[in-house]
């Protein structure tokens, strides 16, 4: 209920153009109902929801069930190598990157989605930081963090930008993950 206050809330500041600083990860989403769901078909700056793993298509695309709807969520403020795009080779550490997102977000998982500035891209994927409901982790940054992926900064959605940044810095230099072996 509270999470659902909080969300009310940052909608409304939205709407009325104050509350311009960037969308936090939710202080838990513990105890709300699974589907329990702001973001609509076409949703507002800073909504969030809680949604389901259905499946990890690669290391920065899954599909989630939000409510009764399944939809493609694209991770915002990262990419990782690319295993599925069509008539493109697989790139190095696509495969890793796409077995760690499997293991942080295995099939079912409860997750919460939280939307920056634009909630979807061209290819009409809902695009959202995504926090792990068990523990909070934010699996955006910790894919970065652990050399998996590489930010991808694309404005307007830039909340974590400069996390992003400092995390790929650091995992450059202690070279993890495809920093150990990738150009």
């Amino acid at each position: 209920m509270r999470l659902l206050r909080l969300v009310a809330l940052a909608a409304t500041l939205a709407a009325s153009g104050c509350g311009t600083s960037a969308p936090a990860a939710p202080r838990s989403a513990r105890g709300a109902a699974v589907g329990a769901s702001t973001v609509a078909a076409d949703p507002t700056p800073g909504s969030s929801a809680q949604a389901v793993v259905v499946r990890v298509v690669d290391g920065d695309t899954i599909r989630a069930k939000i409510g009764r709807r399944v939809e493609r969520v694209r991770f915002i403020g990262m990419d990782t190598p690319e295993v599925v795009k069509p008539n493109t080779p697989v790139q190095c550490f696509g495969r890793e990157a796409s077995a760690r997102t499997k293991a942080l977000l295995p099939q079912g998982s409860v997750i919460h989605l939280v939307t920056d500035v634009e909630a979807r891209d061209r290819y009409r994927r809902l695009l959202a930081y995504v926090y792990r409901d068990v523990d909070g982790a934010f699996v955006n940054l910790l894919l970065v963090e652990e050399g998996y992926a590489v930010p991808y900064t694309y404005p307007p959605n830039v909340a974590h930008a400069d996390e992003f940044v400092a995390a790929a810095g650091r995992a450059r230099d202690e070279r993890r993950g495809l920093w150990s072996r990738c150009r």
